[in-house]
């Protein structure tokens, strides 16, 4: 159930979340770290150590079993000062008002700050543009509902408002969002199917994830065949769920890697391409070859059901120039035309 906005505790603001059957005999902790409260699962450990989170209207431990219908009301603190710049970024901008704002996001421009990085992402250019941000939805993503990875390009959608974020956040988390994405991966594969398999921080491997982890989460991609070259195929997946890196973890797992992918085989087994030509063109593309093509969600104010598209980028449309290209070569060597 959606949270809705509180004022007690003494704090800032606070959300209420109701338990319904799904949630009930989760511990205090776990539940709040699955809801969409913008805060990361340590934070929400010290608020509730600081007696800042009450269930039936007493102080709650994070140990707590929650029953069906309880009232969760989570305190939140006065937003902490945001370090990030605002910076003068360019933005391809799809659609715009005052609730949420669709961009196209380019390959190599992080989502958010991170691991020491704080300036050249999506959210200093979002902030530029939009100075109300600032907060929604935690300090270092504010505004950010979903997430693509560093080169991965494409259609990302992005909140205004707490509303606005908590209601694109469910559409998200129950799986009603439309997500399609465009890719070119190694080898043939079936003209559609389904790829089944739990997702999770990789065992020894940690800026790697994993289908086969020791905690994983339920993940689902959908894929359909859209052209098929000698060597590799290009593809529509389709998101049912929406882990990191889900699509390439999924298609690595089954031998198929995307195309120029450096974390789970796709720019090491290029090595071993023929011919040459082929090889070298196709060693141009730096990143994987992966695009977020279209989105589509419901405004949460007016309900409207929008979509939007990005075109194949160029550096992607030129790997798949060049796989047709070589492709003409062959048939022609094969059937003997000069």
């Amino acid at each position: 159930m959606a949270p809705f906005l509180l004022n007690r505790l003494g704090m800032e603001s606070s959300i209420s979340f109701r338990v319904n059957l799904r949630g009930s005999s989760k511990r205090l902790d776990v539940f709040l770290s699955q809801e969409d409260t913008g805060l990361s699962r340590s934070q929400i450990k010290r608020l509730i150590e600081k007696g800042n989170v009450q269930v039936r209207g007493k102080k709650a431990k994070a140990g707590m079993r929650l029953k069906e219908n309880d009232i969760v009301i989570l305190g939140l603190p006065k937003p902490q000062k945001l370090e990030i710049e605002p910076e003068p970024l360019p933005l391809a901008i799809l659609y715009e008002d005052c609730h949420l704002i669709v961009v196209e996001k380019p390959a190599g421009m992080a989502v958010h700050p991170g691991a020491g990085r704080f300036s050249g992402t999506l959210v200093n250019a979002l902030l530029h543009h939009c100075p109300d941000l600032s907060g929604i939805g935690g300090v270092l993503r504010p505004g950010i509902v979903h997430r693509l990875d560093k080169d991965t390009s494409g259609v990302l959608v992005v909140a205004k408002d707490h509303f606005t974020h908590r209601a694109l956040s469910e559409q998200f988390k129950e799986h009603i969002v439309r997500r399609k994405y465009m890719g070119i991966v190694f080898g043939q594969i079936p003209d559609e199917g389904q790829i089944d398999s739990t997702i999770g921080r990789h065992p020894t491997h940690r800026k790697k994830m994993s289908t086969r982890p020791r905690k994983g989460r339920e993940a689902r991609t959908h894929w359909k065949v859209l052209k098929r070259f000698a060597d590799f195929t290009l593809v529509e997946f389709r998101l049912e769920t929406g882990r990191t890196h889900q699509i390439r973890v999924h298609f690595s797992s089954i031998g198929h890697p995307l195309l120029g992918d450096p974390l789970y085989g796709g720019r090491k087994r290029l090595a071993s391409i023929e011919p040459p030509l082929l090889r070298q063109g196709l060693q141009k593309l730096r990143r994987q070859a992966l695009h977020a093509a279209s989105l589509g969600f419901a405004h949460p104010v007016t309900g409207e059901n929008l979509e939007f598209s990005s075109p194949i980028p160029a550096d992607i449309g030129e790997a798949i120039s060049l796989l047709e290209e070589l492709g003409k070569r062959g048939r022609k060597a094969r059937d003997g035309i000069s």
